[in-house]
């Protein structure tokens, strides 16, 4: 068998120095014994494999509401390609990989049903409590919501998981460290900064898939974006065979376009390590730019990209008016619950005198899927289709 201390052996001999080794993490909110044949990082992936809120993942919306198409991508899908994705960067950078598949499958654990739509509303309805952001509710869904243990509440993660969830200092949006509970002033983990990054990589690839699926958008429109243009020459020039099956030609420009980001990030973000002679985890938390990233050419090809799927995909009116839709089942059934607390399950309803009415029923109505928030419309207001 191998044990713990042999895999962190392994650790320590293969994996860049400046990676997050998880012999030193700086361990869990509640102290435990560690398994003996697992490294901590691999206790928090299968910690989060087992949660309820993963499995949730299923039936949330990525783009395309659940109920539109098996084919579409969800949140679990979204999450499993990210998880790949970055996994292949972690590999090539000799990072921590059992640490950045903990990170990408925990990434989205916080989105509320319907996708950002679903996050708008409750960030408006929870105005006068602190707004709503989805990095907040995963970090409150690991370390409170999740009741698995007799000794404490919530996964008990280790420290690098945790800040995971801070990817404001990482350059990707989200809130600030300190408002997380985490130091200000210090860089998170590589393996975080590439979970980050590989994010988008994958949300702007198969949102691109998706919406060319859905006759939303076309390759025509694409012609003038570079991104999409040299991965669909590459395809062309390589594999002639493809002209004959657009869906599979257009499948192989997906891949290519992958492929393509994921090289120059790789390429680039081994630049700026050597460059700045980053040595250390303690090297990479005192920089004071992410290292992680993509070159100036490529990096700007990508934010046309991502410009144009907001323009063409993410507000376009067959996409908007599902969205504002369910916005409104999100709002008619929170206040709902404001009005009658009484009928939130009884372990809900336990939490309010110690976190407050509207955040229980934030709690209640962000953990929900797509099709359980649109059946509980239906079950309060008798047709979802007339609010």
């Amino acid at each position: 068998m191998r044990s713990r201390a042999d895999i962190e052996a392994i650790e320590e001999k293969t994996l860049a120095p400046c990676a997050a080794f998880s012999a030193r993490s700086r361990g869990r909110v509640h102290p435990e014994d560690e398994p003996p044949y697992r490294s901590a990082y691999l206790r928090d992936r299968d910690r989060i494999i087992h949660s309820s809120a993963f499995r949730r993942l299923t039936y949330k919306t990525q783009v395309f509401i659940n109920h539109e198409g098996d084919h579409y991508r969800t949140r679990m899908t979204h999450t499993l390609e990210v998880a790949q994705i970055a996994r292949t960067i972690a590999r090539a950078l000799a990072l921590n990989e059992d640490l950045t598949e903990a990170l990408a499958l925990a990434h989205d654990l916080g989105h509320p049903p319907f996708g950002h739509s679903g996050e708008s509303a409750l960030d408006s309805l929870m105005s006068d409590s602190g707004g709503f952001d989805h990095n907040r509710q995963g970090l409150r869904i690991v370390d409170v919501l999740e009741r698995r243990y007799p000794d404490f509440a919530g996964l008990n993660l280790t420290f690098e998981v945790r800040e995971g969830f801070a990817k404001g200092a990482s350059g990707s949006g989200g809130p600030s460290r300190s408002r997380m509970g985490f130091p200000d002033g210090e860089m998170p983990t590589l393996e975080a900064q590439v979970v980050a990054v590989a994010d988008e990589i994958a949300y702007d690839a198969h949102d691109l898939d998706d919406g060319l699926a859905s006759g939303i958008i076309s390759e025509a429109a694409l012609a003038s974006e570079p991104a999409w243009a040299e991965a669909a020459e590459d395809v062309a020039r390589e594999y002639a065979v493809y002209a004959e099956d657009d869906r599979l030609r257009r499948r192989a420009v997906v891949r290519r376009l992958i492929n393509r980001l994921v090289t120059d990030l790789v390429m680039e973000t081994e630049r700026r390590l050597v460059e700045r002679r980053i040595g250390s985890l303690d090297d990479v938390r005192r920089c004071p730019v992410p290292l992680v990233g993509f070159a100036e050419r490529t990096h700007g090809a990508k934010k046309s990209l991502e410009a144009f799927l907001t323009k063409s995909l993410y507000r376009h009116p067959r996409v908007l008016e599902v969205f504002d839709r369910a916005k409104r089942y999100l709002s008619a059934i929170f206040r709902h619950y404001v009005e009658r607390p009484d009928v939130l399950p009884a372990d809900y309803r336990a939490r309010i005198p110690s976190d407050g009415l509207k955040t229980v029923i934030c709690d209640y109505v962000a953990g929900m899927t797509d099709r359980f928030a649109i059946g509980e419309t239906r079950r309060i207001f008798g047709s979802a289709e007339d609010l």
